[in-house]
């Protein structure tokens, strides 16, 4: 069985980790983290709290207790997502600075050279943000933008959400029905 760390940080865009969570719950062990303002959003935009990130293979910490299993180096995890990312944690993420779990446990991941996934929610984007997007990029770490396309004719919000989600699981190596790979045809691949 697979093991990723999910973060939720304070940028709108909920949805997705809220959706990836439910994608892997069951198939891999998962190492969830919410941050203050992440746990907002979540009662804000979804109505739900950090509890509901629950079930068999799932444990969730503290993001203000660093001193973790996922903050060290020994734990191997396969991957780590961060998503939503806020530009505020990315900025300290790609600075090398940690001050909470979810910034020690992506540092972790950045220097042990395991896969960190940051999945950005912001627009428009300053250049403090594309130099940040770019030393992260540089690091090692994969930027994932939340930006869903539009060559399925999504009818749903549910629908936008599922086009990036499917886009972080085809990431994690995870077998996904969420997005079909895009045909100009129409026709799958």
């Amino acid at each position: 069985m697979k093991r990723f760390i999910l973060a939720i940080t304070g940028a709108s865009g909920v949805a997705y980790a809220a959706r990836l969570f439910a994608c892997l719950k069951g198939r891999a062990e998962l190492h969830v983290v919410v941050s203050d303002r992440g746990g907002e959003l979540l009662s804000l935009e979804l109505g739900m709290t950090a509890a509901d990130f629950a079930g068999d293979h799932v444990t969730r910490h503290k993001n203000s207790k660093i001193n973790t299993s996922i903050a060290s180096g020994s734990f191997r995890a396969d991957a780590m997502v961060v998503v939503p990312a806020s530009m505020g944690t990315l900025g300290r993420i790609a600075a090398g600075v940690s001050e909470t779990l979810i910034e020690r446990a992506a540092d972790v991941m950045l220097k042990e050279k395991r896969k960190l996934i940051v999945v950005p929610r912001e627009a428009p984007l300053s250049t403090v943000h594309l130099k940040n997007l770019l030393a992260l990029d540089q690091a090692g770490a994969l930027v994932l933008p939340a930006s869903p396309g539009f060559y399925q004719k999504p009818q749903t919000v549910e629908d936008l959400v599922d086009f990036v989600v499917a886009r972080i699981l085809d990431q994690l190596d995870m077998v996904q029905d969420l997005m079909q790979p895009y045909a100009p045809d129409g026709k799958s691949l």
